[in-house]
């Protein structure tokens, strides 16, 4: 989501204390930030809008946005000749960018694990349609024969206890890849324990980028790419040639250690077809 010029200067007289009329600004941000109770919408038939939480609108654009100075933000805007170096400076690199106001990631699992957190023994089994939101991550230690599985897709994620077939050979605890902006608090998370590490994603050239890019990385050896033993059959079935098409590849194949991904890059650029990981939910 961007900001418009308009937008951040509405941000401005709401941050000096005014009240603007609701009907002079249309826009999905502000809806956002009144469900957020950071600017309050009142009036029946006038209505009027005015800010709740300065701090929190502070937090939220450095957290969503990236924006970390609302006024050179509009200063960028408003100059013509202001270079994209200009913008990456106002996005990065404040002293506010690192508060958020929650930090951590959500897991999941459909048979229960022993775990600690804050040196206290608990119990992960969420029940169906629920998730556990793990705060405190650098307390948080797992029994190292359990193997982390980074689920891409919320769908896949969700609906777990449907693909229990596919790990029937490991004990996992699965975390979600979104909301994004927690993904450096879980490969901290990962960096500090000796688990072993199995992405699930997409299998196309796209979900090999953001497994090489965000994880394999920064995590190393103690990673692997997770491939179903019939991915061949089932790619050239029910593969999908348009978002093939549409992908680019942005990783060095050459750099690949990982036999079997190779071997599934391969096979994706033979049939010229990218699959979805959600094929593999049992309905």
């Amino acid at each position: 989501m961007k900001m418009t010029l308009k937008i951040a200067k509405i941000l401005i007289c709401l941050i000096d204390g005014e009240s603007i009329a609701a009907s002079s600004v249309k826009s999905k941000l502000i809806d956002n930030l009144v469900r957020e109770n950071i600017v309050f919408r009142k009036g029946k038939h006038r209505k009027t809008l005015s800010l709740l939480s300065e701090n929190g609108l502070r937090l939220y654009l450095a957290n969503q946005l990236q924006i970390n100075d609302l006024y050179k933000y509009i200063s960028a805007l408003e100059n013509e000749n202001s270079s994209r170096a200009e913008f990456v400076k106002i996005t990065t690199n404040s002293k506010h960018s690192k508060e958020r106001a929650f930090q951590g990631f959500l897991v999941n699992c459909y048979s229960p694990i022993r775990a600690e957190l804050n040196h206290q023994q608990i119990t992960l089994h969420p029940a169906m349609g629920s998730f556990v939101f793990i705060y405190d991550y650098k307390t948080f230690k797992i029994p190292a024969e359990v193997t982390v599985v980074g689920v891409e897709n919320a769908k896949n994620f969700s609906q777990i206890h449907q693909q229990k077939y596919l790990f029937e050979d490991i004990t996992p605890l699965f975390v979600s890849r979104y909301p994004q902006n927690q993904n450096k608090d879980f490969i901290k998370w990962m960096q500090s324990i000796p688990n072993k590490y199995l992405h699930f994603g997409d299998f196309d050239v796209a979900g090999i980028g953001i497994y090489l890019n965000e994880y394999k990385k920064h995590l190393g050896s103690k990673a692997n790419f997770f491939i179903p033993e019939n991915i061949g059959k089932v790619l050239q079935k029910s593969g999908n040639r348009e978002r093939y098409n549409k992908q680019k590849i942005n990783f060095k194949s050459a750099e690949i250690e990982e036999k079997r991904l190779l071997q599934l890059l391969k096979i994706i650029q033979t049939e010229k077809k990218g699959l979805d990981q959600e094929v593999y939910i049992k309905t």
